[in-house]
C-alpha cells in the first residue's frame, strides 16, 4: 500500500467527514482567509426579499460571484444597487452549506467610478423624459405671496437654518417642515411620502395645506445626491399638485428632481427667495401705486372742474334768460285772456241775435243755457291757463336751480378764491402775476384788495412772518 492510498483513506484508518463537518470546515477556511475584501464587478440579478436582505451577483466578462447584504446593513449603504450599475462592494467571503456555494456579505457598497453612474443618470434622463415628466408645458408658476410653506429636508444642519432665516427676513410665512433623510438607502423613499403628505393634506383642514413646497439639501458628491435621482423622488415631484421648488446641492449639481420642479433654485437660499418677495419692496411699490393714483384723481378733478368752468360761461346770462321767459309768459297770459274775451263776447252777440228771432220763454231758457255754457267754458280756459302758467313756473325755478349749480360762487363756497386783476379779468396762473400788480380777492362772502409783490431778494433764511416794512408776497 503506498503513502497516497494511506492518505485517502484506502485500507487506512483516517476517519470519514460527514457533508456538514467538511462544509463547516470550509467555511472557516474561507472566512479566515477573506476576512475582508474589496470586489468589483457589475450588479446583476438584484432582488430585495421581504425581508429586507438584498440578494444579487456580481460579474466580469470571465466569471460570477454571489453577493447578499443583511436588512440591517442595507439601510446604510448609501445607495441602492441597479442591474447594469458597476459597483465596488467591501465585506468578507462566506459559504452557504445549504447549497455549497460560495458568497460575499457586503457591508458596504459604492460606484466604481462616476462615469458608470453619469450613464445610468443619462439613460435614466432619457426613460423619464420620453414620459413627458421635464415638459416646460407642465409646469406651474409659483403663487406670488404664499400663506404656507412646506419645506421637505433634513431637521438638522445649515439648510433648514438658511431657509427659514431667509424667509422671516424677506416676509415672514407659516413654514411647515417635514423632517427627512437626504442621504443613504432610505433617502428616496423618504423625500418621495413627504411630498405625496403634503399634498394628501386637506385644503382648510386642521394642519394648514402649503401652497408651495421646497425640497432642498446642501451640497456633496454625484453619490450623496443621488437619492434625488431616483425615479420615485422623480416621479413623485412631477405628480404634485403643489408647485415645487428644488434646491438640491450647489448651482453645479444637477439632478432629476431639478428637471421635473416647477422651479430649480441653485440653493437653498435662493429657493426661500423664489419662494417669497420683500416685504419692504411690496409696501413701497404698493405706496408709490397710492400715490399716482391720488395723483391721477388730482387731475381728473381738476381738468372736470376746470371744463365745468368753461361750460358754465358758455351759458347765457340768467337775469336775460328767465327776463325772456317771464315776457313770453306774461305775452301768452294776454293772449289767453284777450281771446277769452273775444269768445264771450262772441258767443253773446250770437245769443242776442237769436233772442230776437225767438218767443220770450224759448229765449230765456236759451240765454240760460248760454249763460251755462259760458260759465263751462270760462272756468276751462281759467283753468288751462292757471296749468299753463303752473309749468312756466316750475321750468322757471329748474333754470334757476340748474344756473345755481353752475355758478362759480358755489365754488367760492367751498374754499377757492376768484383772482382779478384791475380790469375785473380773472387771472388763472401764477405766471401771469406781476410784482405791484393790483387785484381783487373775490371770496364766497365778499372781496378784498391785495398787490401782486415778488420775494425779495437776499432773504434766505428770514422769517417769512418777520415785519421788516415791506409788501409780503401773496402767493
Amino acid at each position: 500500500m503506498n503513502e497516497r492510498d494511506e492518505e485517502s483513506g484506502v485500507g487506512g484508518n483516517i476517519a470519514a467527514y460527514s457533508v456538514s463537518e467538511l462544509s463547516s470546515r470550509l467555511k472557516r477556511t474561507v472566512e479566515e482567509n477573506f476576512d475582508w475584501v474589496r470586489v468589483r464587478g457589475e450588479v446583476s440579478g438584484f432582488k430585495r426579499a421581504a425581508s429586507g436582505h438584498l440578494y444579487f451577483t456580481l460579474k466580469d466578462d470571465k466569471a460570477v460571484l454571489d453577493a447578499v447584504c443583511w436588512r440591517g446593513t442595507a439601510g446604510r449603504l448609501g445607495m441602492q444597487p441597479e442591474d447594469g450599475l458597476e459597483v465596488i462592494a467591501s465585506g468578507k467571503i462566506t459559504t452557504y452549506p445549504a447549497r455549497s456555494r460560495y458568497q460575499l456579505v457586503v457591508q458596504s457598497l459604492e460606484v466604481a467610478g462616476e462615469g458608470a453612474l453619469l450613464k445610468l443618470l443619462e439613460e435614466r434622463k432619457k426613460k423619464l423624459g420620453k414620459e413627458g415628466l421635464f415638459d416646460e408645458a407642465r409646469k406651474r408658476a409659483p403663487p406670488y405671496l404664499p400663506a404656507t410653506i412646506g419645506v421637505v429636508t433634513s431637521p438638522t444642519g445649515a439648510v433648514i437654518r438658511d431657509i427659514l432665516h431667509r424667509i422671516s427676513e424677506r416676509f415672514p410665512r407659516h413654514v411647515l417642515v417635514w423632517p427627512v433623510l437626504v442621504q443613504g438607502e432610505q433617502a428616496a423613499e423618504q423625500v418621495a411620502a413627504a411630498i405625496q403628505g403634503f399634498n394628501a393634506l386637506a385644503p382648510g383642514g386642521p394642519r394648514p395645506r402649503p401652497d408651495i413646497l421646497i425640497v432642498a439639501r446642501g451640497g456633496g458628491s454625484l453619490e450623496d445626491l443621488w437619492a434625488f435621482n431616483e425615479e420615485i423622488v422623480v416621479r413623485a415631484a412631477a405628480a404634485s399638485e403643489i408647485p415645487l421648488i428644488s434646491a438640491i446641492g450647489h448651482e453645479s449639481d444637477v439632478t432629476l428632481i431639478d428637471l421635473a420642479a416647477d422651479r430649480r433654485a441653485p440653493t437653498p437660499t435662493a429657493a426661500a427667495e423664489m419662494a417669497v418677495p420683500v416685504r419692504a419692496e411690496l409696501i413701497e411699490d404698493l405706496l408709490g401705486r397710492e400715490r399716482r393714483l391720488i395723483s391721477a384723481a388730482a387731475r381728473l378733478l381738476d381738468e372736470r372742474r376746470t371744463r365745468l368752468e368753461g361750460l358754465g360761461r358758455g351759458l347765457p346770462d340768467a337775469a336775460s334768460l328767465i327776463g325772456a321767459a317771464a315776457q313770453r309768459l306774461d305775452d301768452w297770459s294776454e293772449r289767453f285772456a284777450n281771446s277769452a274775451r273775444t269768445a264771450l263776447k262772441a258767443r253773446h252777440d250770437h245769443i242776442t241775435r237769436l233772442g230776437y228771432q225767438l218767443q220770450p220763454r224759448a229765449l230765456e231758457l236759451l240765454v240760460k243755457q248760454g249763460i251755462r255754457q259760458s260759465d263751462a267754458l270760462g272756468e276751462r280756459q281759467a283753468r288751462a291757463i292757471r296749468q299753463r302758467l303752473a309749468r312756466h313756473e316750475e321750468q322757471k325755478d329748474a333754470l334757476f336751480r340748474l344756473l345755481n349749480n353752475f355758478s362759480y360762487e358755489r365754488v367760492l363756497e367751498r374754499g377757492f378764491v376768484l383772482v382779478r386783476d384791475n380790469r375785473a379779468r380773472p387771472l388763472t396762473s401764477a405766471a401771469a402775476l406781476k410784482p405791484g400788480m393790483e387785484l381783487a380777492l373775490h371770496f364766497h362772502d365778499g372781496e378784498a384788495a391785495a398787490v401782486a409783490a415778488g420775494r425779495p431778494t437776499g432773504t434766505k433764511g428770514r422769517d417769512p412772518g418777520a415785519d421788516d416794512g415791506e409788501q409780503g408776497s401773496l402767493l
